[in-house]
């Protein structure tokens, strides 16, 4: 999979920062009273909500009660001690859909099972495991004993509390300690499996603040830098003496034996100490932390760079910035999380839930797995399958249920496409990327102004053209964003243009989005508009923008595109004017089994009313450059439920469509070839240029020539086919005779 770097979008809480430590290396901490009141709190977390933060990140001292002006005021407050205020601020964060993540130094286990109610994860440093620290850096901190602090983070094991811990790197430690520590913690995380993530935090020298609020400091730092990209000039001091310099190499080996100790566990790195961040991605670290919109609140006068600058410097490098809740994936479970937290992700982060099978929402009816061996045997038949053993069979897990699946879905290829393997050479022109429509599953359109947006014109589209007439293409497939300034001249200049170049080339292009926009700005019926594109050279119509045909799911990931009545309208217009087309299906973002389901009846019944669809198409969901991926939390849907998703998708068809493809630029072509296996007879097309996937992140090339995919069907024990893009044999490559 593609390489995605993650981080959390949150807001810091210093609510107190009197701490009983004495740490040399703090300028947090404070030893006089201080604590947020009630109000204050109320306000910084409805600021918090305001500014669309998902975790609320509580910073504190250790043990601020002992302060006994701290604890005078948690009594005026209602509060037997510290514990009981901070979780009273969690249950207010949750109260406006807010995640706490709390790390408030060592813990009782009382307490970490008390905050574990109302958190959504929970943190402590290590730091070190070097005991003789004890008389340096951390001289008269009882609570930073390393014995103390790893007591506390497997007491955290024990309470299935997902769990941040980490070390610091340059605090007078050697090398072999500092391995030592990541030891300690994978040793913890061996017996609980709890570690989410550990934290390699380099040690950067710091001013002190007294007399100041270094939270205010934070915050005003990230402002600016947020504001102008341009952060001040960053303080930088000599190292104490006591402190030991850390090197770039040295960061590269942590990360290192991070991943040899703990291969599951995310590697966090501060992008705000240090400009090596970029080199330490490139590593094999895999998260940047917190990017706080109110500053780093240990260190205020290094502010975090904003998610925007983020992303584009990892762009560049390759990489895809992806936005995580506080807890991650793995744990966003009953079995780890309290109900409580549960709810509010269930109700305003459901997205970041990972796909099990059954869904992540409330199913309108429930999902009745004992439906799928009947279901099966009715869909290997033919049979049209209700809604309920649609859905069951989508929702499916189990691996033996999951491979009778498989095998029928086998079966009836085989009886309708037979065993021929087929492909056609075409070549992809995307005229212009260009788009008012604003996808939030599109990497590829951009608006008229973007530095990012192209049009090409007639001498680029002929370069084009050639290249696919020198390259043995029958098949020109052309799709554009929509753009504002195109008129219905415009598209069928195009068509125009492409048959006096190449009248032998079949034309397959326009989506239905982009064919009902020609109806509406030229106030044309489809049947005229598919008459005039006819006239201009059109041969068959691609049939995407259908993404999930359920106007719930559309409203949610394209509420500006068109709804599912007008697509079928359109694509029913484009059979009766003798036009066929495809059908689509994007599959693996924040779609239920059931919606699903209702995609496959809209689409079997359409082809039961016309028989103009030519092959049904699944295009599993690119996350990585796209709002859904790098916002919401949705992952690349894995290998065996893309698989698991084509066979349902060939038994939910019957007998009404014969081809059924595997498109390798999303899935990649290893897999593609395994889908052979999974009902598909059909490659798709070399391509040429694929714009679309690439744009969302794809990794898997975006050209591949016939003998690749000849050699795919081979590898599946199946002979190979080139195909016109209505199904005609141009050319059979049969099984090679075995020596």
């Amino acid at each position: 999979m593609r390489r995605r770097v993650t981080f959390s979008r949150n807001l810091t809480l210093s609510l107190s920062r009197t701490c009983r430590c004495y740490c040399k290396y703090c300028s947090f901490a404070t030893h006089g009273a201080h604590l947020y009141n009630p109000e204050q709190v109320l306000e910084i977390l409805d600021g918090a909500a305001r500014r669309s933060v998902k975790e609320l990140l509580v910073l504190t001292g250790e043990r601020p009660e002992v302060n006994a002006e701290v604890a005078a005021r948690l009594r005026a407050y209602g509060h037997d001690d510290f514990t009981s205020y901070v979780a009273w601020t969690c249950e207010r964060a949750l109260e406006r859909g807010l995640l706490p993540h709390t790390n408030l130094g060592v813990l009782t286990r009382a307490e970490l099972e008390r905050l574990s109610e109302v958190t959504a994860s929970q943190g402590l440093m290590l730091e070190s495991i070097s005991e003789r620290l004890m008389q340096t850096v951390h001289a008269g901190s009882p609570t930073k004993h390393p014995a103390r602090r790893l007591q506390t983070i497997d007491d955290a094991g024990e309470l299935q509390i997902p769990f941040t811990s980490g070390i610091l790197v340059g605090i007078g430690e050697s090398e072999q300690e500092r391995v030592q520590s990541l030891e300690a913690l994978a040793a913890v995380h061996a017996r609980h499996g709890h570690i989410q993530e550990v934290i390699l935090q380099n040690f950067v020298p710091h001013q002190r603040y007294y007399g100041r609020e270094p939270a205010e400091i934070a915050d005003a730092a990230a402002r600016a830098y947020w504001r102008t990209g341009v952060a001040e000039e960053r303080p930088r001091l000599a190292l104490p003496e006591w402190a030991s310099p850390v090197t770039i190499e040295q960061m590269k080996r942590l990360i290192a034996e991070c991943r040899r100790l703990m291969p599951d566990v995310g590697i966090q790195i501060p992008p705000n100490l240090a400009d090596w961040w970029g080199e330490l991605v490139a590593a094999g670290a895999t998260d940047l932390g917190g990017l706080s919109a109110n500053g780093d609140h240990i260190s205020p006068e290094h502010p975090f760079p904003s998610p925007h600058q983020v992303r584009k410097r990892l762009q560049r490098d390759g990489y895809a910035l992806t936005e995580r809740l506080c807890v991650y994936p793995r744990y966003i479970d009953s079995e780890w999380i309290a109900p409580a937290v549960l709810d509010v992700i269930k109700l305003k982060y459901w997205s970041f839930i990972p796909r099990r099978g059954s869904g992540r929402t409330q199913p309108p009816a429930p999902i009745r797995a004992d439906l799928v061996p009947r279901a099966i045997e009715r869909a290997g038949a033919g049979w049209a399958l209700s809604p309920d053993e649609l859905t069951a069979l989508f929702a499916e897990t189990r691996p033996e249920a999951v491979e009778a699946m498989r095998e029928a879905a086998d079966a009836l290829r085989a009886q309708l496409a037979g065993e021929t393997v087929t492909f056609v050479v075409n070549r992809n022109i995307n005229v212009s990327n260009v788009c008012t429509v604003g996808c939030a599953f599109c990497g590829f359109g951009q608006g008229k102004r973007s530095p990012d947006a192209y049009e090409h014109d007639r001498g680029e589209f002929a370069r084009r053209v050639h290249e696919a007439l020198d390259y043995g293409a029958t098949e020109l497939c052309i799709q554009s964003g929509i753009h504002p300034d195109w008129t219905l001249e415009d598209y069928l200049g195009w068509l125009r243009f492409a048959k006096e170049l190449a009248p032998q080339l079949h034309l397959h292009a326009y989506s239905p989005m982009e064919i009902a926009h020609m109806c509406d700005i030229s106030g044309l019926p489809p049947a005229e508009v598919f008459a005039r594109l006819s006239d201009a050279g059109l041969g068959s119509t691609p049939g995407t923008a259908a993404e999930v045909l359920h106007d719930g799911v559309r409203e949610r990931i394209s509420p500006n595109k068109l709804p599912v009545a007008r697509w079928v309208q359109i694509v029913e217009a484009s059979h009766a004017a003798g036009l066929r087309s495809t059908a689509t299906v994007m599959f693996g973002h924040i779609e239920e089994p059931w919606e699903l389901a209702e995609h496959m009846r809209v689409v079997r019944e359409l082809q039961e009313r016309t028989g103009g669809i030519t092959e049904f198409v699944p295009l599993s969901f690119i996350p990585f450059q796209t709002l859904l991926g790098r916002t919401h939390g949705v992952q690349e849907i894995s290998r065996e439920e893309n698989l698991k998703h084509t066979a349902v998708f060939r038994l939910a068809l019957g007998r009404t469509i014969a081809s059924l493809q595997a498109s390798w630029v999303k899935m990649g072509l290893d897999a593609a070839t395994e889908a052979l296996h999974w009902g598909v007879n059909d490659l798709g097309g070399t391509l040429m240029e694929e714009s679309i996937s690439r744009l969302a992140g794809s990794y898997h090339g975006t050209k591949l020539d016939p003998h690749q995919l000849v050699a795919a069907a081979h590898e599946a024990g199946r002979p190979a086919a080139e195909r016109t893009t209505l199904y005609g044999i141009r050319r059979r490559y049969e099984l090679p005779v075995a020596a």
